[in-house]
């Protein structure tokens, strides 16, 4: 099986996101572009996608192993189910929601600034810190946390629960907090990863550590 990161922006760096309804409205894409079969329902009510059990019959075309939303772009970690399966996700994905967002925003043109991202996740130092890093994405908007690519993170605690509350994330629902199961396949990376929760805590704390370092006595 291969992983792929998966990321695009907006174009220009603009934001793809202006509301919490976009949000909403991608997480659902997301879900309702994940078949083989035409899109059915453009009008599912989100408490439907927290329902683990919810789905009925689909031919899912990837597997969403990871996910985040950010104001001007989003992460994903996909493998696929079946052939160009990728492909075919994400142009109905990309396609679908910049309709949307035309419509509503009454603009017109590109939305994303080119071809979407794919990255093969191959060493298996990346494989073991690729959740991790899509997780952590929303510590941009933590005061304290913004360095975190840079090693730099003020407290563990802190940015652990600015990640909880993060609504737009895989990360809630690897913690047990039913957030949008239905979205995901979590079975491979809780094997891989052990408890997710505590596997970010201890990465969290190694990054309050490897800060510290330099100013402690060996």
């Amino acid at each position: 099986m291969d992983f792929y990161h998966v990321l695009n922006r907006g174009v220009e760096g603009k934001n793809i996101f202006c509301s919490s309804g976009d949000y909403a409205r991608f997480v659902h894409d997301l879900y309702e572009f994940n078949d083989a079969h035409p899109a059915k329902n453009l009008r599912r009510k989100m408490s439907d996608l927290r329902n683990r059990s919810f789905g009925g019959e689909r031919e899912k075309i990837v597997d969403i192993h990871a996910w985040v939303l950010m104001k001007n772009h989003y992460h994903l970690l996909l493998s696929e189910r079946v052939k160009d399966g990728m492909s075919l996700f994400l142009r109905k994905l990309n396609i679908g929601y910049a309709n949307y967002f035309n419509t509503k925003y009454e603009r017109s043109g590109y939305l994303f600034q080119g071809r979407t991202k794919k990255i093969l996740i191959e060493r298996d130092a990346h494989f073991m810190h690729i959740v991790h890093y899509i997780h952590l994405n929303p510590l941009d908007y933590q005061k304290g946390s913004r360095d975190w690519r840079s090693r730099k993170i003020g407290s563990a605690e802190a940015a652990l629960a600015y990640l909880a509350r993060y609504r737009w994330s895989s990360y809630p629902d690897y913690c047990g907090e039913k957030n949008f199961p239905s979205l995901l396949t979590r079975d491979f990376f809780d094997d891989a990863l052990g408890n997710v929760k505590k596997a970010t805590r201890q990465y969290l704390k190694e990054i309050e550590i490897a800060d510290l370092a330099p100013f402690t006595l060996e």
